[in-house]
């Protein structure tokens, strides 16, 4: 049996990782009480039915905060059993949030007479902190579509689209900008802001990392490669031990100053020297605009 826990901040996607995961073929449960989770994984292997073999599970913020604390204890437990069990968490910025629920006009699950959004929101993110921590995926979807989003959850969860039940270790290079903060969900943070910038010719400050015209400048600096050269190496030293680790993905996060030039430059450079080896190798531009 495979099973895959969603938890995460109100708004920052969990129905869309369920439906996501519920069109992929997982029976998906929304909202099950954390204390009868156990109860629940035993009569779906007990029934032995097809239908059960990939399951989903939505827990959220409306659960006992005892019942939240123990979840990382039976989520072990659950391994022990023999059950490939991962945990999901959607993280966003808290600006973001606020912002999604005035879109939606929805109340927060934890909001009540005298207190705001933002104290709920704070509530929430304090009462999730058992499952964010005992993660093994985490998804900052602060910059994300709905369509990112679905994309994310099927390259992680799927990895190669053969739906295997076979745990498999997926790399994931993203650039991003410091001016927008450093996302969440990185493993590893490499600032490439010493770089020399495009931003700074006149001819290359429209485009960014993926135009040949920007690449060119860039490769035409010695320190750039140098750069690239060295963190390939530290990637290439640490991941054999990450990936028997328990660990089933990793995330590293390449930063300049706005994330439109150097760090997209250097993202596709270290995935093209590590896609051979790493066949699940995703790479995201979190301040470009999606293809």
């Amino acid at each position: 049996m495979k099973l895959i826990l969603v938890s995460g901040l109100s708004g920052a996607g969990k129905s869309v990782a369920l439906h996501k995961l519920e069109d992929l073929g997982y029976y998906c449960v929304d909202n099950i009480p954390a204390a009868l989770l156990r109860s629940f994984v035993e009569l779906t292997m007990a029934s032995g039915d097809v239908m059960y073999r990939r399951v989903a599970v939505g827990v959220d913020a409306r659960n006992r905060a005892a019942d939240i604390d123990s979840l990382p204890h039976l989520v072990n437990q659950l391994r022990s059993d023999g059950i490939n069990c991962e945990v999901v968490f959607l993280n966003a910025d808290e600006n973001v949030l606020v912002k999604r629920y005035g879109e939606t006009r929805r109340r927060h699950p934890l909001s009540g007479s005298g207190s705001s959004l933002r104290d709920a929101l704070a509530g929430e993110k304090t009462l999730l902190v058992p499952i964010s921590e005992a993660a093994d995926i985490v998804i900052d979807t602060s910059s994300m579509s709905v369509h990112d989003l679905r994309e994310m959850i099927e390259d992680r969860i799927e990895g190669d689209g053969t739906g295997s039940e076979t745990p498999r270790f997926s790399l994931l290079f993203e650039s991003f900008g410091f001016k927008h903060g450093i996302p969440d969900n990185a493993d590893f943070v490499f600032d490439v802001r010493c770089l020399p910038n495009p931003y700074w010719e006149a001819a290359l400050r429209p485009g960014t990392g993926l135009d040949e015209p920007v690449a060119k400048f860039l490769e035409g600096h010695a320190m750039v490669e140098r750069m690239i050269s060295d963190i390939a190496r530290f990637i290439q030293e640490w991941l054999p031990p990450i990936s028997v680790a328990d660990r089933s993905y990793l995330t590293v996060a390449i930063g300049c100053t706005g994330g439109r030039h150097r760090s997209v430059y250097v993202v596709e450079q270290l995935a093209e020297k590590f896609r051979r080896e790493y066949p699940q190798l995703l790479v995201r531009h979190s301040a470009l605009p999606a293809p």
